[in-house]
């Protein structure tokens, strides 16, 4: 029994020893597992790390480089606005400088046509001022002649309507005016023209818009620029707006 039991006894020591063996053996491998996982992790986050700086450093050389594209498309843009403005100087210049020649070659022709007459700067001066002076005249003459015409034809219309003569009242070819007011209560429309643009009472006028006949009025009340017209029954044939078109339906030849 003793025997047996040391037997007993010894065969679980070797059992146990196998055991460590094993279990130190698993121990040693999972060790060397470890070792080579930091291993490997150190190289991977070395690498990691290398990356990392050669992306900052990739990022930083693509700022700088569209930093300095920016820039010289800025540059690029301020010489050619550069480039414009000098070209537009040089053709300001260009045209300052024909005229100037144009001015001095006509400035030498009148020179050469006052030399010519003969005269004396005194006497020429003179004759500039009285050529002024005549020209006003011929201004004040033809303002005032105006004037006699239209107060000619006034006296004549009016002439017309005392004898009782049955006659057209003729306006100026190229008389021209707008319709400022429209009264469609009453049927009339205040123009803006008058004595002063050749209007005279009894005159008939077109109305038109846009090419088309709108109405035709006759002339009851004319003022120094504006006139009163009715619209003549019959000859209505849409309603009149302000800024409608007048012309003479009679216009003298």
């Amino acid at each position: 029994m003793r025997i047996s039991l040391i037997v007993a006894i010894l065969a679980a020591l070797g059992a146990g020893t196998l055991n460590v063996l094993q279990v130190r053996d698993k121990i040693n491998t999972l060790i060397s597992q470890r070792d080579g996982y930091h291993t490997e992790r150190d190289n991977v986050q070395a690498k990691l790390d290398t990356t990392t700086r050669e992306w900052t450093k990739t990022k930083t050389d693509l700022a700088q480089t569209q930093q300095q594209l920016a820039d010289a498309q800025a540059a690029r843009k301020k010489a050619e606005d550069t480039a414009t403005a000098q070209t537009k100087r040089a053709d300001d210049l260009s045209d300052r400088l024909a005229k100037t020649i144009q001015d001095r070659d006509a400035a030498q022709a009148d020179l050469a046509a006052y030399k010519g007459t003969g005269k004396s700067p005194e006497e020429i001066g003179k004759l500039v001022l009285l050529i002024k002076q005549d020209q006003d005249t011929i201004a004040a003459i033809s303002a005032e002649k105006a004037v006699l015409t239209r107060t000619v034809a006034r006296l004549n219309n009016e002439l017309a309507k005392f004898i009782g003569t049955n006659t057209v009242v003729k306006l100026r070819a190229d008389l021209k005016g707008k319709v400022v007011v429209v009264d469609p209560k009453w049927d009339f429309v205040v123009l803006n023209i008058g004595d002063e643009q050749g209007v005279l009472e009894n005159g008939e006028l077109l109305v038109s818009r846009d090419g088309k006949l709108v109405a035709k009025v006759v002339v009851r009340t004319v003022e120094k620029g504006r006139s009163v017209a009715n619209v003549m029954p019959g000859w209505k044939l849409g309603e009149i707006f302000e800024g409608d078109e007048v012309t003479p339906a009679h216009p003298a030849t």
